[in-house]
């Protein structure tokens, strides 16, 4: 059966347009999201995270890969991940300090694991948010979520959360942080003296 276009036809066709438009102009802008609205640190338009997420060499990064190596890219807000023979590459979506101040860049090492971490605030953290409790045990309501593993550097840790929000923005006091489920696969993964590079 075939169908000819009628001047009805098309009246109707073109008074959809109006409609259609801007559903396929949100769709198009749906790729970009302002941060700002509850990330004090910046009011520029970025992409989301998915988008920009991109493959690494590790060999870009460290000369050997030793007992593992882990690369934490603050711009693009992922962690890659390798084990010992490269037979294993992962790649998670993070959450990465709210400045440049409090994030710490270059090399260092996971020197500690622990399931159901404990949380201590440091200093500075107090001096900001002086109702901090000095522990906060293991549970729902800490910042560390399930697993943390600590690295080298005092005070910095790549660690679960419970606030699933964090991830894909600017949001911690200076670790890296990965959904909870996320850290359980990685803690596994990953060896005590396996390498961390932060860019």
């Amino acid at each position: 059966m075939t169908r000819t276009l009628t001047r009805r036809g098309l009246l109707a066709a073109a008074s959809a347009l109006p409609f259609v438009a801007p559903a396929i102009l949100r769709a198009q802008s749906a790729e970009a999201e302002i941060v700002g609205a509850d990330d004090e640190t910046t009011n520029t338009v970025v992409r989301r995270n998915a988008s920009s997420f991109r493959t690494m060499d590790w060999r870009d990064h460290f000369e050997t890969l030793g007992k593992g190596a882990i690369v934490c890219d603050t711009v693009s807000r992922a962690l890659h991940f390798w084990n010992s023979d490269a037979s294993i590459y992962k790649l998670y979506p993070t959450s990465v300090p709210r400045t440049d101040e409090l994030t710490k860049r270059g090399y260092t090492e996971v020197v500690r694991k622990k399931v159901g971490p404990t949380w201590t605030p440091t200093p500075s953290m107090h001096e900001r948010f002086p109702d901090l409790p000095d522990v906060m045990p293991a549970g729902p309501d800490n910042p560390l979520g399930t697993h943390a593993m600590y690295l080298a550097w005092p005070a910095y840790l790549i660690h679960g959360t419970h606030d699933t929000r964090k991830i894909g923005r600017r949001s911690s006091d200076g670790c890296i942080g990965l959904y909870n489920e996320k850290i359980a696969e990685l803690f596994e993964l990953t060896e005590i003296g396996t390498q961390v590079r932060l860019v």
